[in-house]
C-alpha cells in the first residue's frame, strides 16, 4: 500500500496481527522492502511482531527524487577521500524522518527498529533524532560513518560504483547485480546463481532506479561520522555483523557496540555483507533479544 508520510510517499506492507509488537525494517543501499525475505518477516511475525517493511523513499514504488537530479559519483566520491562536504540531494536524517512519518501513519508511537547497511545508518539517524520512538535498535551490518575504520578493497569499490553493460537489457542488469552480490556476499553461506537470479529478477521487474541508489550513496557519504553522538543512544541495541563483511568490514560492528551503551554484539563467522537464508533463525533471535530487553 502507498501512504503519505514527512511529505512523500512510502510503499509499505504490514505483515502480522495489528496487536503485536511494532517492528519496522529498514533495508540498504538501492534495496526494495522484499530484500527482508518473506520467510524472515514471516518468523518475526511468528515471534509475536507486527512487521512493517518498506521501500526508502527513491526507491522501489516510493517517491521519485529524479527532479533533483543524479549526482556525479566520481566527483562526490574524490571529496569524500580528501575531506571534503559531499553534496546530496537529500539526508539520511531525511530518512529517518521518514521512518517516524511512517510510525505517525499507522498510529505508532514506539516501535522496535531493525536497520541493514544503510538502514542501519538510518536507523542510527532515527535513534538520535526520534528517541522516543525507537523501543530497541539492531543493527546489522552497518557502521558509524567513522573514516578511521577499514575501508573496501578497491575492487569491491569499483564493483558498487559499476554499470550493467546493457542497462537497457533485463539480463544484463540481473547479471550485473548477480556478480556483485556474489562478491559481497556469505563465503560461509553462498547463494547459489539460480537462487540469486530468481530473486534479483524479481527485484529488477518490480522497479529498476538506479538514479535513486546514487543519490542515495551521496547521502551515505555525506552523512558523515556519527561515532560523537552514538553514545546519546539509550535503547536497548543489538549489533550485528559478519565476520568476512568485504563492503563493511566487521571493525565497523566492533566500534558501534562499544560506542553504544549497553549494546550487545553478535559476530557472525562465515557472513559477508547479505542476509543469507540459514541465518534467519539467528537474525530472528537477536532482533527478539534487543526487543525482550525493552
Amino acid at each position: 500500500m502507498k501512504v503519505s508520510a514527512n511529505g512523500i510517499t512510502l510503499e509499505v506492507e504490514d505483515h502480522g496481527s495489528p496487536s503485536g509488537e511494532p517492528l519496522v525494517l529498514i533495508m540498504g543501499l538501492g534495496m526494495q522492502l522484499i530484500a527482508w525475505h518473506e520467510d524472515l518477516v514471516q518468523m518475526l511475525v511468528d515471534k509475536g511482531f507486527r512487521v512493517l517493511r518498506f521501500d526508502n523513499r527513491d526507491i522501489g514504488l516510493s517517491h521519485s527524487f529524479d527532479h533533483l537530479g543524479v549526482p556525479n559519483l566520481g566527483i562526490e566520491a574524490l571529496k569524500h577521500v580528501v575531506g571534503l562536504q559531499v553534496k546530496s540531494p537529500y539526508s539520511l536524517g531525511d530518512m529517518a524522518n521518514d521512518t517516524a512519518g511512517l510510525l505517525d501513519v499507522f498510529g505508532i508511537k514506539q516501535a522496535h527498529i531493525c536497520g541493514a547497511s544503510m538502514g542501519g545508518m538510518v536507523a542510527q539517524q532515527l535513534a538520535l533524532r526520534h528517541p522516543h520512538r525507537v523501543k530497541s535498535l539492531t543493527l546489522m551490518m552497518t557502521s558509524s560513518g567513522s573514516r578511521k575504520l577499514s575501508q573496501p578493497s578497491l575492487k569491491v569499490r569499483s564493483a558498487m560504483l559499476s554499470s550493467p553493460d546493457d542497462p537497457k537489457s533485463f539480463d544484463s542488469i540481473v547479471a550485473h547485480y548477480v556478480s556483485i552480490y556474489k562478491l559481497i556476499g556469505s563465503p560461509g553461506y553462498p547463494s547459489g546463481d539460480e537462487w540469486l537470479t530468481r530473486r534479483l529478477s524479481m527485484s529488477v521487474r518490480r522497479s529498476y532506479r538506479p538514479q535513486g541508489t546514487a543519490r542515495q550513496l551521496t547521502a551515505i557519504a555525506a552523512d558523515g561520522d556519527r561515532s560523537s553522538l552514538l553514545p546519546q543512544i539509550k535503547a536497548p541495541t543489538q549489533v550485528l555483523h559478519g565476520l568476512q563483511d568485504p563492503l563493511v568490514p566487521v571493525d565497523a560492528g566492533k566500534q558501534l557496540a562499544t560506542l553504544i551503551p549497553g549494546a550487545k554484539l553478535d559476530l557472525v563467522e562465515g557472513m559477508g555483507h547479505d542476509l543469507p537464508t540459514a541465518l534467519y533463525p539467528r537474525f530472528a533471535a537477536g532482533i527478539s533479544a534487543a526487543a525482550a530487553r525493552a
